[in-house]
């Protein structure tokens, strides 16, 4: 638990609504549940049509409330998806007071948006990323003018079974988080493809290709997470002079290779971000 974590968990009890519990929903609601207190909640409500296994188990020990008749909540947790919002507003009202801390796991939709909505001026935005329904992810989170650090620790602390937090961040900044953490999951996935393929072209069968190519980005992830080096000093401690891994990294990192690459890829996520947003605000 960060030190912000800390403040927050010793402060004034809350009741929280999580609405939507899928896979990410889910995450965080496991954690919460592990522990109310620390995660600095008195009472947990749970709103989701159709719950998995671990949602039902929690309701039916009495930890968790599945489903209850709306009442005005401290915290509202936004987990749906975005296309759904505009469709659920006025069920959402229901849980929402002008002192209600919203945080939003929405991709796309904006503080205004959600503000304009909902009526509370207490939003915070978060973007999560698919290795946090494993509680290994990465989390970027802004807040609304009216957040002061009393939300923005409990919204770090809300979203921690996720895994690391970043923020408070500017809002300008979130295209550039979905970017880099929300869409990066992709990028890696695409990597051990590319790096599978290239392995039957030079003379592996297809499935000694995938298990290395896919062990090797897994063991490499280990790597960065068990070390604190730079990963540009990972990187060199692999790389002999003139050996087999400096004549590949001589092509990836050649102009126009992986680092250009890669830059152009999120320049074209982050631009594509700000179309989203502004597709959805005149939804």
């Amino acid at each position: 638990m960060t030190a912000a974590s800390s403040s927050a968990a010793g402060s004034h009890l809350k009741h929280a609504v999580l609405i939507g519990a899928g896979r990410m929903g889910s995450a965080m609601a496991r954690g919460w549940i592990s522990d109310l207190g620390s995660a600095g909640l008195a009472k947990l409500s749970v709103v989701e049509p159709s719950p998995g296994d671990d949602v039902r188990a929690a309701a039916a020990t009495k930890l968790i409330d599945l489903n209850p008749a709306p009442v005005v909540a401290d915290i509202v947790v936004l987990a749906v998806k975005p296309q759904g919002f505009g469709a659920a507003v006025e069920t959402l009202k229901a849980w929402v007071g002008p002192d209600t801390l919203v945080v939003s796991i929405m991709a796309g939709v904006t503080i205004a948006r959600i503000v304009g909505a909902l009526g509370s001026a207490k939003v915070a935005r978060a973007m999560p990323n698919t290795p946090g329904a494993i509680g290994m992810g990465a989390t970027g989170f802004a807040l609304s003018d009216a957040c002061g650090e009393d939300e923005a620790a409990v919204t770090a602390m809300l979203l921690e079974p996720l895994g690391l937090v970043a923020g408070p961040l500017k809002e300008t900044q979130m295209d550039a988080v979905t970017a880099v953490s929300g869409s990066g999951p992709a990028y890696v996935f695409l990597l051990v493809e590319a790096l599978a393929a290239a392995g039957v072209s030079a003379g592996l069968d297809e499935a000694t290709a995938n298990a290395l190519a896919r062990e090797t980005i897994v063991g490499a992830g280990a790597l960065l997470g068990e070390f604190a080096e730079a990963p540009g000093e990972l990187r060199k401690q692999v790389t002999s002079p003139g050996g087999t891994t400096a004549a590949a990294l001589g092509v990836l990192m050649a102009e126009g290779g992986m680092p250009e690459l890669i830059k152009r890829a999120v320049e074209a996520a982050v631009k594509r971000g700000a179309e989203l947003a502004k597709e959805a605000e005149g939804a």
